[in-house]
């Protein structure tokens, strides 16, 4: 009986000590590409800009879950567009030979690492600093949308004269497709390293909607690299939940200009709770439904997405 005890104690903390392992350590990276344009590093996210010489539009976009900033490089590929790209807090920067750079703006977050609220206080640092024309977009995709709504609560004052994507987005009061529970939560760790082995699997196969587009393809492949660590999924996913759970509608009310685009049929997020949350809000918020589109209508459909406002470069504004 004591042998039988010192196995089952053994087996248990050989099991707990593989959990800790497979959370913390840090997986090789996707492949990176080429990015003409200067990184920022802030704490443990980073604000890539591309370099634009004479810009008309400002895009500053905000990815989600598991994805990276190339998911919006292709839709915003126009010289004249100076695109200024986040990636995420604990993420690998999908940039090979970045070429980084301090700013005396540059702030690390105080927030807990891996939530909403600290991407926000990135994405605030971007806003209030870079741009350098008047006419201003930022797009969020899935988490992207609540890191803008979070944003925007922090700092209204920087969203008056902003135009906002919300594609897809995490919503206060929405909800997940399929939630997960916390004992899915806990054997997170150990799944992890099976979806790395086939990202695109007959499991997950009908999250991904349509797959022709090979560069689609690409980025989905590479979905499981992108966070560092197993932890850094966890906190998002738990802050994701956390957050549509806490947060209310009246955060809509400190965008003054926004789309939200809702997929008629996403396998991530919940279309019905998305349109309920945001139909709760004023006019300033028109709310498109994309018929049959998976989770990633920039993918699916971009003609689905609100024409990018352009001014002349003499009405642009100095960055600080």
């Amino acid at each position: 009986m004591y042998l039988a005890i010192g196995v089952l104690a053994g087996t248990i903390i050989l099991v707990l000590a593989l959990r800790q392992w497979l959370l913390h350590r840090e997986c090789e990276p996707s492949k990176s590409e080429p990015f003409d344009g200067d990184v920022y590093p802030v704490g443990k996210a980073a604000i890539a800009e591309r370099r634009c010489d004479n810009p008309r539009a400002t895009v500053i976009c905000m990815h989600g879950f598991v994805a990276d900033m190339r998911y919006f490089t292709h839709h915003y590929s126009d010289p004249d567009i100076q695109l200024i790209l986040l990636t995420s807090c604990d993420y690998h920067l999908p940039i090979s030979n970045p070429r980084f750079r301090s700013a005396p703006w540059v702030k690390a977050p105080a927030e807990p690492e891996g939530t909403i609220p600290y991407d926000a206080a990135v994405l605030l640092q971007a806003l209030e600093h870079l741009p350098r024309t008047g006419s201003i977009r930022v797009h969020g995709h899935s988490r992207g949308g609540a890191v803008i709504l979070e944003a925007a609560s922090m700092r209204p004052d920087l969203f008056r004269q902003v135009e906002v994507v919300l594609e897809a987005p995490v919503l206060p009061q929405a909800r997940p497709y399929t939630s997960m529970t916390a004992v899915q939560l806990w054997l997170l760790s150990f799944f992890i390293p099976l979806w790395r082995r086939q990202p695109i699997n007959p499991r997950n196969l009908r999250v991904w909607g349509p797959l022709e587009n090979a560069r689609k393809r690409e980025l989905i492949m590479a979905f499981p690299f992108n966070p560092k660590r197993v932890a850094t999924m966890v906190s998002n996913l738990r802050g994701i939940d956390d957050w549509m759970k806490g947060r209310d509608t009246s955060l809509f009310k400190n965008l003054s200009n926004a789309t939200v685009l809702v997929p008629g049929k996403d396998r991530v997020l919940d279309t019905h709770s998305m349109l309920e949350s945001a139909r709760r809000a004023g006019p300033e918020l028109s709310v498109v439904t994309v018929d049959g589109c998976s989770h990633f209508p920039l993918w699916d459909r971009p003609d689905a997405l609100p024409a990018l406002a352009r001014e002349t470069p003499a009405a642009g504004r100095t960055a600080t």
